[in-house]
């Protein structure tokens, strides 16, 4: 007789920070930490620090979907999250592995272009194929503010702007998208759309230089909120929340921006 698993299960498939802070690091802490098994598929291996993106050395696109394929046989993935893919081949290898998936497919996609440090994770060639092959694929997606300017081709200045960002990206074929507004002026306001409503998600502003990973910890927040079964704008909420208080709570690592704190629900309180 199969074996059942008796809880929920999400699947990250992004690249690995050797400092711990973002990447497959971040997201199977934040797995961790809201009570899902994590599993992973690496995508690249990065030498990387609170200060500098070093080396970054590709996964060959076979051994990719190997990953891939070994845990959705086995284990299943009840969402699943795309982070760091660096090349056209790896966003063409994992959309083709995704559309491959039996039943429903509950995907957040992270469109990871350059580190907190500045360097760049996507190359230039690679924009178009991940407008045009995963991104139609997505339940959510979740860009920051120059992310969502790559993606659109438009300068977003205004919250006119943000939304017709949102628009464009849903009108790409996903079927939802948060444009996060970290890198704007005063509060974090993160603009949800599903392509017939919009709703802000609000937080304070922390003034910290511990922010490494965050774009990271929110999108497998989401995921981990989906395969536990929560509503689309009800994962995003607890996600928020998740993030906002791994801020407030981070610790100081290294040089450059440090971590959140992944685990603030589980070491009791801290403050930066």
């Amino acid at each position: 007789m199969a074996r059942v698993r008796n809880i929920p299960s999400a699947l990250t498939i992004a690249g690995s920070d050797s400092g711990g802070g973002a990447g497959i690091q971040a997201d199977l802490k934040t797995f961790a930490a809201l009570g899902v098994y994590g599993t992973s598929a690496v995508t690249a291996i990065t030498a990387q620090n609170t200060v500098a993106v070093t080396e970054v050395h590709e996964v060959p696109v076979d051994v990719i979907s190997s990953q891939i394929k070994a845990v959705i046989t086995d284990i299943g993935a009840d969402a699943i999250k795309t982070g760091m893919l660096s090349s056209s081949a790896i966003i063409r290898c994992v959309a083709d592995s995704l559309s491959a998936v039996h039943g429903p497919l509950i995907l957040v996609v992270d469109p990871v272009m350059v580190a907190k440090s500045g360097d760049s994770l996507l190359q230039y060639e690679a924009i178009g194929t991940l407008r045009n092959d995963l991104i139609p694929l997505a339940s959510v997606v979740t860009p920051n503010i120059p992310e969502a300017e790559t993606l659109t081709g438009i300068t977003i200045v205004s919250d006119d702007d943000v939304r017709q960002a949102a628009r464009i990206i849903v009108e790409m074929g996903a079927k939802s998208v948060v444009v996060k507004g970290g890198h704007r002026e005063g509060p974090a306001v993160d603009l949800y759309f599903d392509g017939t409503g919009f709703r802000e998600f609000v937080s304070p502003r922390i003034e910290t230089v511990n922010t490494h990973g965050t774009g990271c910890t929110f999108a497998s927040a989401v995921a981990a909120g989906l395969a536990k079964g929560f509503e689309t704008e009800h994962a995003i909420e607890e996600a928020k929340e998740f993030v906002t208080e791994a801020i407030r709570q981070s610790f100081t690592i290294g040089q450059g921006h440090g971590p959140l704190n992944h685990f603030h629900g589980q070491w009791g309180e801290r403050t930066i």
